[in-house]
Order: C-alpha cells, then structure tokens, then sequence
C-alpha cells in the first residue's frame, strides 16, 4: 500500500478513543491515592464480583443458545428462493434496531409488569396476575429481543453466499434434505455462526440496563457492578479492574472463536 497516509485519520480517532481509554482504565485499575497497587484486582477476583460473572456468564449463554435456534431458521427462510418481499421482511427484522435500545427494554418491562398487556389478558380469563417482570426469565428474554438481530444478519450474510450449485451437487448425489443440511449448509454456514455467538454473547455477558429494568436488583449482574462503581460509587479505580476482568474475558472468547473459525470469515462479518 503506498497510500498509507489515507489511514491516519483512523489511527489518530482509534489512538484518542481506544488506547488511551483502555491505558487510562489499566493505570486507575493500578493505582490507589495516586501510587502503584494491586488490592483492586485482588478484589476483583473476590467472592461477589465471581458469583456475579458467573451468573453473567450463565445467562449470556443461555440467551446465545436461544438467539442460535430462533435466529438460523429465520436466517434460512430470509434465504429461501420462494418467499416473497424477502427485502421487506428483511427490514421488519431491522426495525427495532433503529430504536434507542432503552426504549425496547421499557417496552417489554411494561408488557411484563403486573398490570401489563399479558397479566391483563390472564385476569380478564380468571386467571392469577404472574411474576413475569424481575426474574431471571424475564432478563433473558430482554436480552434475546435486543440482540437477536445480531445472529440473524450474520448467519443470513453466510447463508446467501452459499453456491446453490453446490446444494445441487449434493442433491444429485443422492444426499436427503438432512444430509445436505449437516455436510454442505451447516459447515459452510459456520462463519456466520460464530460471528453470530461473538456478536450476541459478548454484549449480553457484559450488559447492566436490561437486567436493572428487568431483573433481580438483589443479584447483581457483571455489568451492573462495572456501571455501579463508576456511576453511583465514583469508585473509579475499582471499577477500571472489574473493567479489565470483563475485557480479558472478551478477548478470551474472542481466541476461543478464532480456534473454530480458522479462516477467519466469522471475524470478516464483524
């Protein structure tokens, strides 16, 4: 490349709003009063701030797992050669992505209170009122809504490269519809997939507004303890190495999902 220079004003925003972001959270992570220490990551790694990261982890994953099943056949349908206005229905799904991502959390709070939409439907057939609202179920289903998207557009983007041909091929061979789908579709869908799980574990592992709208404020979520410490404590030192526990944490999934995407492709979707 010798036009190197076109690159500068990307280094110069990227060195502005990511590095020193990222060393001035390492130095505050580092320091207590101004000088070298050690006891906020000790901290970090304490009973509490683990119980929450692995409750954090737990419900990421469960949320990943259900955003895979809603979010490959949807993928596929928009891939079908028989339905039609896919390029509508294609947007219906981004829809909500253009609202403010508090907003569709409210939303659903509100559905799910007790006075809400289905509690009323429950009273008006002579049912009880549920607890619906501030549960663990009702944490994962904000975080299915809100990031479900981000595993249905990758997997669509891998599945309309897909050769037809090759389907053909299979086909012909005398492969059923089962067997194309697990040695030709599956696999060669697999980038879109991964990138899907980055995309979609990633941010529900880390997120802090959908379980305070929606959640158990009695147990804390990863994220919630982050934003705590730096909104409502000004605990900035210890909220910088909780900060760095979560961003080890991403990096590692982020390796992990390299070892199953050897080409790459996944992260090329991203």
């Amino acid at each position: 490349m010798k036009r190197k220079f076109l690159a500068s004003p990307y280094i110069v925003w990227m060195m502005i709003f990511i590095v020193v972001p990222m060393l001035m959270i390492v130095y505050y992570a580092f320091t207590q009063d101004g000088s070298f220490s050690v006891e906020n990551m000790v901290r970090a790694f304490g009973e509490l701030p683990m119980t929450a990261l692995w409750r954090s982890l737990y419900m990421a994953f469960i949320s990943t797992v259900i955003c895979i099943i809603l979010g490959y056949p949807a993928a596929m349908c928009l891939c079908s050669k028989n339905l039609k206005r896919k390029s509508l229905i294609l947007v219906l799904y981004m829809v909500p992505m253009w609202m403010n991502f508090l907003l569709r959390t409210y939303a659903w709070a509100v559905i799910l209170e007790r006075t809400g939409i289905i509690n009323t439907f429950l009273a008006s057939v002579g049912l009880p009122p549920q607890k619906l609202l501030y549960t663990d179920g009702a944490v994962i289903l904000g975080m299915v809504y809100n990031f479900l998207p981000f595993m249905i557009m990758p997997i669509h983007s891998s599945l309309s490269k897909i050769d037809p041909m090759l389907i053909e091929a299979a086909e012909d061979l005398g492969a059923n519809r089962a067997r194309v789908f697990t040695r030709v579709t599956l696999p060669l869908s697999f980038p879109g997939i991964v990138s899907g799980i980055t995309m979609v574990f990633m941010p529900a592992a880390s997120t802090f507004a959908i379980s305070q709208l929606m959640g158990n404020n009695t147990q804390q979520l990863f994220g919630e303890m982050v934003e705590q410490q730096f909104r409502t404590l000004y605990n900035y030192n210890y909220g910088s190495a909780l900060s760095l526990v979560l961003l080890a944490l991403m990096l590692l999934s982020m390796a992990i999902m390299r070892k199953f995407d050897k080409n790459g492709e996944g992260a090329a979707l991203l």
